[in-house]
C-alpha cells in the first residue's frame, strides 16, 4: 500500500506520529509537506496529495489542517476524489465502509494526537462495503 500525506502548519504537529504508525505497518508514505510549523497555504499541500490518489500512484491519502475543512474542499476538486472530514474513528470507518472515501481529512485543532492516529489506522484498515453503497457512490459525480 502507498499513501500520500500532506498538511499545513496546523496539521504538522500530528504528521510524524501518523507516518510512524504507517511505517510500522510497512506502508510506503509519500510526504508532500509541509515540513515545519511555519505558516503556509493548505492548497499547496492538499493538491499534490490528492493528485497522487487521483492518478492511482497512491492508494489512499491523508490530509491534516486545523479544521480539516480547507484540505477537504481542496481535495474534493479533484476528479474521483472522495475526501472525508473525520473527527472520530467511527466516522473514519463509515467514510470508507459506506462512501468509499479515498482521502481522510483530520481536524487537528479538534482531535487529540492519539485519536488522529487511531482514525487514520481505522480508515486504512477498513474496506468499502460495496453493494447498495456503490450505487450511491456512483451518484456523487455530477453529470453535466
Amino acid at each position: 500500500m502507498i499513501i500520500s500525506i500532506g498538511c499545513d502548519h496546523a496539521g504538522f504537529p500530528y504528521k510524524n506520529a501518523i507516518k510512524k504508525m504507517l511505517n510500522q505497518k510497512g506502508i510506503e508514505v509519500l510526504d508532500f509537506g509541509t515540513h515545519s510549523a511555519e505558516s503556509v497555504d493548505y492548497p499547496d499541500f492538499a493538491h499534490p496529495t490528492a493528485t497522487f490518489v487521483e492518478q492511482g500512484i497512491a492508494d489512499l491519502g491523508i490530509l491534516l489542517c486545523g479544521s480539516g475543512n480547507g484540505v477537504s474542499m481542496t481535495a474534493n476538486k479533484h476528479e474521483g476524489i472522495r475526501a472525508a472530514l473525520c473527527w472520530n474513528k467511527e466516522i473514519a470507518e463509515m467514510a470508507r465502509l459506506h462512501n468509499n472515501a479515498n482521502i481522510i481529512c483530520v481536524p487537528v485543532r479538534y482531535t487529540k494526537e492519539d485519536e488522529a492516529v487511531e482514525m487514520v489506522k481505522t480508515f486504512i484498515e477498513t474496506n468499502f462495503e460495496g453493494g447498495r453503497h456503490q450505487r450511491r457512490v456512483n451518484k456523487i459525480k455530477m453529470s453535466c
